[in-house]
């Protein structure tokens, strides 16, 4: 069990972060010059390595069982990168497709890079990184280990929570369970909405990959799939959030952000904010679209999450204004956004489930008013890409066959442009020149575009592009590590994040994206008061759980 007592190093770094706002930025020099995918590449896969070395030459690769060398070729380049201000020349070992252990050594630079080739490259991190929303439970104790470190903690928040700001009265409302946000301990709807989304989507599209995946939690070996019986846990969190009438609640949080704590020792009242259309949108969304998922594993459950959905539909039908949270006595994460693009979302998932005609005449007036471009980057505050695929994948009849082409082309046309801003500089990044906290989950959701691009017209451009994303936040980027704790090499060691902080373990709780540079491309420190660029958040962890289900090896 999880000792309370929090040693010195811990206390000094909670006081920093209490005292000093904001943080100065420390210089953290990339780890080497040969900057490539630290986990792994597939055998019949893209393998690309950025090196930041002068003037040309060849690369060379060597097996590392035997020192044979196994490949040598020219670099190619140069090419300046605008974003890191530097000379960059690419190593292209696509070439090779044995699986085995390989060293890799360029002109012009002292360091080796180390690579694995396996089929299975990435079913360990997608592990780790889907058991990160396990580890992120809250009222209920939870344990792991990791790379040899157990990580655990006691229930927590057992008094979830009161109503005072939403009926004025001091009365507890049961709001126990799902899972904490971020580096913080509070629960939102809209963000773990759109978490929820991406795990669901991951599902739809790689079910039978994701299905091989042993999790290890507390529901494996049960009736539903451990990734569905993760979502399960939250969505049985949701339901509490659902108020009688069908309204649902904003968030659940305390006033203000607790310390560096763990959560199984902030005693800190926490409260329930007013209901939203946005929050109970995304409730509609995640609840139409988990009642067909889990209906084969548990149909009662699934006739219970659509008869939620279709109530709190029923409110947005009654409330056609866009109603936001009255959170002025809250000082946390408001999560706030406008309401169209999650009433399209929430219409889109009702009718892929039910089919019903009314909802789809209101997705395709939403879809026609909001304008069928596609979002180039997304995430808890634009939705609409999340409804627009519904619909555009959809096999059901009734369908306006213009709209569905004309979105069809928006998706190829965006997929596009993500391919050429991949393009830009050296790295592979999809995002091109766009950085902003969390811009990792940025890049980890676009992932969703590219490989539903490639669905769409076969086209291997799409899928190779969206695995430099996962070669981008493995460690193919300026500072040459990977940027999800406990994963591949030099990983973040200090993220923002309360567990990683207030435990008595030097290692950061596992499997977790951290949100990445803010302004620019070197934009980065791995400091924990750093929130900026090294939080961790739940909806970072949905994008990068689809991200590596897309190419986890097929069963």
């Amino acid at each position: 069990m999880q000792s309370i007592c929090i040693p010195m190093r811990r206390l000094i770094l909670t006081s920093l972060l209490l005292l000093v706002a904001p943080v100065a930025r420390a210089e953290f020099p990339p780890v080497s010059t040969i900057r490539l995918n630290t986990v792994g590449f597939l055998p019949d896969a893209a393998k690309v390595a950025t090196i930041a070395a002068p003037g040309p030459g060849v690369f060379t690769v060597t097996d590392a069982s035997t020192g044979a060398t196994v490949l040598e070729q020219p670099l190619v380049g140069p090419r300046e990168d605008a974003d890191t201000r530097e000379l960059l020349w690419i190593a292209d070992f696509s070439v090779l497709t044995r699986p085995g252990r390989y060293n890799l050594k360029a002109a012009g630079t002292t360091f080796t890079a180390d690579f694995t080739i396996a089929p299975d490259a990435f079913a360990a991190p997608f592990r780790t990184v889907a058991r990160g929303l396990y580890l992120w439970r809250c009222g209920t104790a939870v344990r792991g280990e990791h790379n040899g470190d157990i990580f655990a903690q006691r229930a927590c928040h057992l008094d979830d929570a009161w109503m005072d700001h939403v009926t004025g009265e001091h009365v507890r409302r049961d709001g126990t369970g799902g899972w904490h946000d971020a580096g913080d301990h509070n629960k939102y709807i809209v963000n773990a909405a759109i978490t929820v989304g991406a795990m669901l989507r991951a599902w739809d599209d790689y079910g039978p990959a994701v299905r091989a995946i042993r999790l290890d939690i507390p529901e494996t070996g049960g009736p539903i799939p451990d990734l569905l019986a993760e979502v399960k846990w939250e969505m049985d969190w949701f339901f509490k959030m659902q108020l009688e009438d069908g309204r649902v609640l904003h968030k659940l949080s305390t006033l203000h952000f607790g310390g560096m704590i763990m959560p199984d020792v902030e005693d800190t009242p926490r409260y329930f904010t007013s209901w939203s259309t946005a929050a109970t949108a995304g409730f509609v969304a995640n609840m139409a679209q988990f009642a067909r998922i889990v209906r084969p594993f548990d149909a009662a459950y699934a006739d219970r999450c659509l008869a939620a959905a279709r109530k709190s539909y029923a409110v947005l039908v009654a409330h056609p204004e866009d109603t936001p949270s009255d959170m002025s006595k809250f000082r946390t994460g408001t999560y706030g956004t406008k309401d169209p693009d999650d009433r399209l979302w929430a219409a889109a998932e009702l009718w892929e489930t039910t089919g019903d005609a009314a909802v789809l005449a209101d997705l395709e007036a939403r879809i026609r008013a909001l304008g069928t471009r596609f979002d180039e980057d997304f995430g808890w505050g634009s939705v609409k890409n999340m409804g627009f695929l519904t619909y555009l994948r959809s096999t059901r009849d009734g369908r306006d066959p213009v709209l569905v082409d004309v979105l069809r082309k928006e998706l190829i046309a965006m997929a596009d442009l993500i391919i050429g801003r991949s393009q830009h500089g050296g790295y592979g990044r999809p995002l091109g020149s766009i950085y902003y906290w969390g811009c990792h989950g940025g890049v980890a959701m676009q992932t969703m575009l590219l490989q539903n691009a490639h669905r769409l017209t076969g086209r291997a451009i799409y899928r190779t592009v969206a695995l430099q994303s996962v070669d981008h936040l493995l460690g193919r980027n300026y500072f040459g590590r990977s940027m999800v704790t406990g994963v591949g090499r030099f990983p973040p060691m200090r993220p923002h994040d309360r567990r990683s902080a207030g435990d008595q373990v030097d290692a950061p709780w596992p499997g977790y994206l951290v949100g990445g540079p803010e302004k620019g491309a070197r934009d980065w420190d791995d400091l924990t008061p750093r929130y900026q660029v090294n939080e961790t958040a739940i909806n970072w962890n949905g994008a990068m759980i689809y991200a590596l289900a897309g190419f986890l090896p097929t069963p």
